[in-house]
């Protein structure tokens, strides 16, 4: 018979002294935290949306996405109950699109099975679409002082330096024994303010390049700064290069209005609206390729244009280079389900990708010329 295998336990080196760090932490935080929109109070639905705007998105670009959703959709109930369309629009810009529509999932579920009210379990809460486990940590910790960690990449730099972890950051397992190690480093009764505490010495003084070891609350319990090796950690494996994509777009334009579509309501960029785009087949010009996806595809005959711009965007996974041409419409009406022909100013109700609002950006700064 074959013997399960038991998980690690992990445990802090016994030169840490983790009452003391907390203690001098907490200490350093209560006194220099940022005056934040979400930490105004504790209410679990407000960390909530802080948390999943936060992720991949600096805080001083959220503050102000964060106040104008709040103020759109100040309850669970008001997100859930809220079009798509409104949700991904109030969204528009922040990027990563997924997080804004699992949010509105999640809250769904939240008001049907819980009455409006956040879970203040893990098991419960982590049941949620979107949530991984540093959300549910964070929000645990912070709303209802919950004692669990909140482990992300800062806190994953932080206590890399200070514990002198050389295990790699990018694997599943270093985050799994993080999670262990920090959970026995939060003070009782202050779970939140903890985790709070440490994202906020990551973003402000244990940065990714050049750590203010001086200026550090917690320099004298940092086991990689004794050893001065603070500046090599944390140890990450690399990612793998976004791979290039070349894209061809065309601004469709029929007398002061033009062509728009809906992307699918699955995958990349879902449910946003863009111009017609197609992949650089690379075996023809760019025109006569454009010429053929609106004749085919959307039923439309137009007269060769100008070219209008370069733009790029850089996905996780992927790098688009898009030329766009700008095509004047001669007959047809679109063929392609969710495809419609909007004036400029119509397009400030359609929620559209970075790399398309740029192309919008350029299109009304040539209106007037055209």
């Amino acid at each position: 018979m074959t013997r399960k295998k038991q998980p690690t336990i992990y445990t802090l080196p016994d030169e840490f002294q983790a009452f003391d760090f907390a203690q001098d932490l907490l200490y350093w935080y209560d006194a220099q935290k940022r005056d934040l929109p979400w930490r105004i109070n504790r209410d679990p639905y407000r960390v909530w949306v802080s948390e999943i705007m936060l992720q991949q998105t600096r805080v001083e670009t959220v503050k102000p996405y964060y106040q104008n959703f709040m103020q759109k959709f100040p309850t669970v109930e008001a997100l859930a109950t809220a079009p798509e369309e409104e949700v991904l629009k109030a969204w528009e810009g922040l990027g990563y699109y997924s997080r804004a529509r699992n949010l509105q999932a999640a809250a769904r579920e939240v008001t049907v099975s819980y009455g409006g009210v956040v879970p203040d379990t893990p098991e419960e809460i982590s049941k949620l679409k979107g949530v991984g486990p540093y959300t549910a940590g964070a929000i645990l910790s912070i709303a209802y002082e919950v004692p669990v960690p909140a482990v992300d990449g800062n806190v994953m730099r932080v206590f890399s330096r200070l514990l002198l972890m050389d295990d790699d950051i990018a694997k599943p397992a270093t985050r799994i024994k993080m999670e262990q190690l920090v959970k026995q480093t939060i003070p009782i009764g202050r779970a939140g303010d903890f985790n709070q505490a440490i994202m906020e010495l990551g973003a402000l003084v244990c940065l990714p390049k050049n750590p203010q070891c001086l200026t550090c609350p917690v320099f004298d319990y940092c086991l990689a700064r004794r050893e001065g090796v603070q500046d090599t950690l944390p140890v990450k494996g690399k990612a793998k290069p976004p791979r290039p994509v070349q894209l061809l777009t065309a601004v469709v334009k029929r007398g002061n209005q033009y062509l728009i579509q809906k992307r699918p309501e699955q995958g990349l960029l879902a449910s946003l609206w863009e111009f017609p785009m197609v992949e650089d087949a690379g075996t023809k010009d760019d025109e006569e390729q454009l010429l053929r996806l609106l004749e085919k595809e959307y039923g439309l005959q137009v007269d060769l244009g100008d070219y209008l711009m370069n733009v790029q965007h850089t996905f996780s996974h992927l790098h688009w280079n898009v030329d766009v041409y700008v095509m004047q419409h001669i007959s047809g009406e679109p063929l392609k389900e969710n495809a419609v022909f909007v004036t400029s100013e119509e397009m400030s109700q359609y929620t559209f990708p970075v790399l398309h609002n740029k192309i919008i950006a350029e299109i009304t700064a040539k209106e007037e010329k055209w």
